[in-house]
């Protein structure tokens, strides 16, 4: 268990409290009303997300890799939605068969997984033909002079949080076999300007 994973799990929601009421809060509950059946949560964290999903869910199973986070992830889960199951697993290998959820839930995760191509490979496989993607992703810019600073900066970026801020995800979603059906470019309001243009949107698991 490292430092900065202990670090990073206490003063995840001390340090995300601004951004969520900037914008990001309404981002998700705006999106996760559209969550339904047996639905699936990688990289739950917290659990910023638990309080949100709608009577249209069914299940609801949520990962999450690290033993930090999933201590206090688990405390959330007891006091805000019981029937949740609850596993450690990596987004890159998910311990479910093959097309056993409707929908699949990933914000702010796709940033930091060891192998972004790989989990969204292991999202559409264990989703149902149809099943639904639902995102929000920092992303790389499409501004050039932003794309050039989110390069420079992304090795200490990494290394003080874990994450990469300029992954081109909408892009691998799409080769990992999604079809995009909603998308919105907006920004994270709040956040330092290399991790600021967002990506909210769903997508379909091509058969």
């Amino acid at each position: 268990m490292s430092l900065r994973g202990r670090f990073f799990a206490l003063s995840y929601d001390r340090m995300s409290a601004r951004i969520e009421r900037a914008g990001l809060h309404a981002h998700r509950e705006a999106l996760l009303a559209e969550a339904s059946g047996r639905v699936l949560e990688i990289g739950a964290g917290t659990g910023a997300n638990l309080g949100l999903y709608s009577s249209e869910v069914e299940t609801l199973t949520v990962t999450e890799p690290e033993s930090p986070m999933l201590k206090r992830l688990q405390r959330r889960v007891q006091e805000q939605a019981p029937k949740t199951t609850v596993l450690r697993a990596p987004a890159e290998d998910l311990p479910f068969e093959d097309g056993t959820f409707d929908t699949a839930v990933s914000t702010l995760v796709l940033c930091g997984v060891d192998d972004q191509p790989r989990a969204l490979r292991e999202l559409h496989r264990v989703l149902r033909p149809g099943g639904k993607l639902l995102f929000i992703e920092h992303v790389r810019s499409d501004e050039p002079g932003l794309a050039r600073k989110q390069d420079r900066i992304n090795g200490l970026n990494h290394f003080l949080v874990g994450c990469d801020c300029n992954r081109t995800t909408l892009d691998s979603i799409q080769a990992a076999g999604f079809e995009v059906s909603q998308l919105e470019r907006t920004t994270l309001a709040e956040a330092p300007a290399f991790v600021r243009p967002l990506i909210v949107g769903a997508a379909t698991a091509r058969a």
